[in-house]
């Protein structure tokens, strides 16, 4: 991820839960809810990691859905975790490049990722580096905006949101910038079925994807197969 992505989330920390609240009117928690109930059974022993997991409201949701896992939250910035070392998570939180992940391979059995993959700069590298850190069976969910498809996505993506997302996000004080970037980003994303097989295609097997709200966001369960 480059310098200036970084710098321009250390910039909107402060205000980034309740900015993503207001823009999707609450629905990214709701979100959030039904990408984890796709998750297969965890028990309490274990590990998940939440890849660019910003203030940690993707444990938060396993942690509202009784799952108590032992949780990593990494991020590369510093200012977007220590907001989420105030909300009470049993987690560990750690500053990190998801291209360049400090740990050893088979480290975990499920990998979150919240609305991160889209900023990678290598995303192909990257979901083949999630695949290295999961067990054998683990699982990878990514929660995210894909590229628009249907009319009614590429209506919201490409007329709604370039208007109304920069402005919501200048009046509540906000960057301007760092939202114009968000809708950008959106538009020049895979779609979600390419993603998902560009997940095959780096050794997952079986992919579920399920659509939210018509397809703003999807959820996209991929899963490591079994040696």
């Amino acid at each position: 991820m480059s310098e200036a992505v970084l710098s321009m989330f250390d910039a909107i920390a402060g205000r980034y839960d309740t900015l993503n609240h207001v823009l999707s009117l609450g629905r990214d928690v709701v979100w959030r809810r039904k990408a984890v109930a796709l998750l297969p059974a965890l028990n309490t022993h274990a590990t998940v990691l939440d890849l660019c997991g910003g203030t940690g409201d993707f444990c938060l949701a396993l942690r509202n859905r009784g799952i108590e896992s032992a949780c990593v939250i990494g991020d590369f910035s510093q200012p977007m975790l220590k907001l989420g070392k105030g909300k009470g998570l049993s987690a560990e939180f750690i500053v990190l490049d998801a291209l360049n992940p400090p740990f050893p391979k088979q480290t975990f059995d499920a990998v979150l990722c919240g609305f991160g993959m889209r900023n990678l700069d290598d995303l192909g590298n990257g979901i083949r580096l999630v695949k290295d850190l999961l067990k054998p069976g683990g699982v990878f969910l990514t929660l995210e905006f894909f590229r628009p498809q249907s009319v009614f996505t590429r209506f919201f993506y490409r007329v709604l949101a370039p208007i109304f997302i920069p402005f919501l996000g200048r009046t509540m004080g906000s960057k301007r910038e760092a939202y114009e970037y968000l809708v950008k980003s959106v538009q020049r994303f895979r779609s979600v079925e390419e993603y998902a097989a560009l997940c095959r295609a780096s050794g997952f097997g079986k992919v579920q994807t399920l659509s939210c709200d018509f397809g703003i966001a999807h959820a996209v369960l991929a899963v490591k197969e079994k040696e």
